[in-house]
Order: C-alpha cells, then structure tokens, then sequence
C-alpha cells in the first residue's frame, strides 16, 4: 500500500481487526447500537460483534459479510426489487471507474456493489465520499471499511488543488495497482431537482494524473457512465422543505442534524423499484474529441456522459405523470393509467403533508417535487433526439 494515501483511503487487509475494535470503544456507535437491542448489555453486543468478525480481514469481505446481507433486508422491505443491465461492459478482469448520477447519499454506491457481486464481477467498489459526511469518528471508520476513500471539502484553493491531484493519483492507483473498481458521483452533492450533469471539474480532476494526453489519461480510469433510477424517491420531501427554506431565507446551511435525516430517510424509505444501467465505456469514443481545443473537450466529454445517463434511466408511469401534471398537459396519458395517475398525485399529497416548516407553501413544495420526477422524462427525451 502506498503511505502517499493514507489519509484518503479506505483500510487494507490487516487494519480491519483494529478498526473494529475502535467501533467498540466509541461512545456514540455504542449508543447507536444499543437503540437496536436495549435489551442486550454492552459486554455481549461486543462479543457478539467480535465473533461476527472472525475471519474477516479485507473490506471486501467486510462487505460480503455484513453489508450484502443488511442491504438485502432493506432492499426486500422498502423497495419492490432492483434491476442492473450492463451490456455495455463485462463481468471480467476489466476494472472501471464508474460515474454515475446521485440519487441516494448512502444506497447509491451500496447497492451497485451488490448488483457486481451479484453478475459476477469480480469485486465491488471503492467509493468516493466526501469528508463533509463523515459526522463522527464511528462513520468514518464504518465507510473505510466499506471500502470508502475520503474526498476533501471546505479547503482553500490552493488545498483544493493539491487535494485534487491527490485524489486523482489515488484513483489511478486504484484502478492499475490495487485493481479496484470505483464509484463516484458525477457532480458534488445531489441534484435536488433531478436534472443530471455532469461536472467538468470533476473530469479535470480526474486528468491530473496518469500520462500522455488529457483522453490518454482518461482512458486510463476506464469510465462508465452508470444511470440510476428510483421510482420513488425517499428524500424528495426533504428536498422540496430545503428549496422553500432558502427560498425563504438565501443564507440557509443544513446542520450535521440535517445531513443524519437525509441519510436515514435515504436508506429506510419506500423507493418502489430499482433500475440500474451501466452504459458503454467512454473509450469507445473518447478518441473522437482528441482534437478539440483544451478549453472545450472536458465540455464535450461531459455533454456526452450526461446523453448516456440520460438514454439509460428507466421510466415509471409517476414520470409521465408528473410532467403532464407541472405542463397542464396529457401528451403522455398513453404511459399511464387513470388508477396509476391517481396514486401518483394520492402519493404526491402525502409527501407535501410531511413538510413541517413556517409559512409552508404548497404550491411551491408541488412545483418543486413535480419537477423532480418531470424532469428524468425531459432529459431522456432530450438524449434519444441528439446524436453525438
């Protein structure tokens, strides 16, 4: 392992013993955990977890172990399944970065891991999360043993820049020495409104390191554009409460309080069904903007890893509903029913009910979740009606 990245990476074979036993001796997982089983005394939830581990000794079988088998059981309760088409690439040796649209702070990564393992693929996935989430010490060691490397928030400038290139060393690194895929979201933070983009900083960063030219380095990272589709999704009141709030009052910061909702929201609430779609990797055209001057290839790149997660999202009648609802319009009855068109706006309600905040503005709350479910329908339009 290379001590360049020891501040950034996830644990390695060897450190997971010691990782564990920094979980037990933490006040506050202790206290999470007692809230699962009050009944049982601290000694023996430790015991209990000790033994669980034994002959657990990477993150990968961390992973295999207990997570595989959690998100399983919130899978089964709080969606109606989940689907991974991946025509584009292959169940070998290959090793790919995938970049993907943000859904889910703690689901999005979690399940592409178990859709891997589950086709075959011969590991999962180091994931990429920002440091701004890791509230307590007992969440940074959990997501390092899921197999998590740190992204930087909050530097200066000139940290930022230097974090970067770090992190794209690491990422390369990854991919061609330790030969891990990757996972990483395709903007910072999530697209409250839905409408996916890419980020062409994010791209750059990506070009830091490796040799030979910008789409030599790329190519090197072995992109796979990953389109992730919820039929329902668990936050999207809370979003709508957070657009009203800065509405309201510009200046508005969520808290770490806030940050623990979204995720917990995010992982225990109904999202009906599940679709994910890796698309062709990016090596199949990436030589066909090689020419382009500097200033625009990362915008042309970016342009067309959105047009691939864009055609790949799996449309649910609510979509259809949804647009036809914000337009005032029925041009697309024919994707729905009268019975699927009212429990849509049946669901839309009871959504708007949970907003608890002064002034509380309907209407606005409406356009706002509307929009969200409108606006993966206007994208994939969009992305079937434009050739590369």
């Amino acid at each position: 392992m290379n001590s360049e990245f020891d501040d950034i990476r996830p644990f390695a074979a060897g450190e997971v013993k010691q990782a564990v036993e920094s979980l037990l001796a933490d006040r506050q997982f202790s206290r999470m955990l007692k809230g699962f089983v009050p009944w049982m005394p601290q000694w023996m939830r430790n015991g209990l977890i000790r033994l669980a581990f034994v002959g657990v000794n990477t993150p990968l079988q961390f992973q295999l172990r207990f997570i595989k088998p959690v998100l399983k059981r919130i899978l089964k309760k709080c969606s109606s399944g989940y689907t991974f088409a991946y025509s584009g690439i292959a169940s070998g040796a290959e090793r790919y970065t995938f970049i993907s649209n943000h859904r889910d702070i703690v689901l999005d990564s979690a399940i592409l891991d178990l859709m891997l393992h589950e086709h075959g693929f011969p590991t999962t996935c180091e994931i990429a999360i920002g440091d701004n989430l890791l509230i307590y010490p007992w969440i940074k060691t959990l997501v390092k043993l899921n197999k998590a490397f740190t992204v930087k928030r909050g530097l200066s400038p000139r940290e930022l820049l230097e974090s970067s290139q770090k992190m794209s060393r690491y990422m390369h690194y990854a991919i061609n020495e330790k030969h891990e895929n990757i996972w990483i979201a395709q903007r910072e933070g999530r697209a409250k409104d839905s409408s996916d983009q890419t980020q062409e900083s994010l791209l750059k960063m990506f070009a830091m390191a490796g040799e030979g030219s910008i789409v030599d380095r790329l190519k090197d990272l072995h992109l796979v554009p990953l389109s992730i589709s919820y039929e329902y999704d668990p936050c999207d009141y809370l979003k709508a409460q957070e657009f009203q709030m800065k509405r309201d009052n510009p200046s508005f910061k969520k808290s770490k309080q806030d940050d623990l909702d979204n995720m917990k929201t995010g992982i225990f609430g109904q999202k009906g069904r599940i679709h994910y779609e890796a698309l062709p990797c990016i090596n199949t055209w990436l030589d066909e903007v090689s020419d382009l001057p500097k200033t625009e290839i990362f915008a042309e790149i970016a342009r067309r890893i959105d047009l691939q997660i864009h055609s790949g999202y799996q449309l649910f009648p609510g979509n259809y509903v949804a647009l036809d609802l914000l337009n005032g319009t029925s041009t697309y009855a024919d994707r729905y029913s009268e019975k699927e068109k009212q429990t849509f706006m049946d669901y839309l309600q009871s959504r708007i009910d949970l907003v608890k905040i002064e002034n509380k503005d309907e209407d606005f709350l409406r356009e706002r979740i509307l929009t969200m479910y409108a606006n993966p329908v206007v994208n994939k339009q969009k992305a079937i009606e434009t050739k590369y």
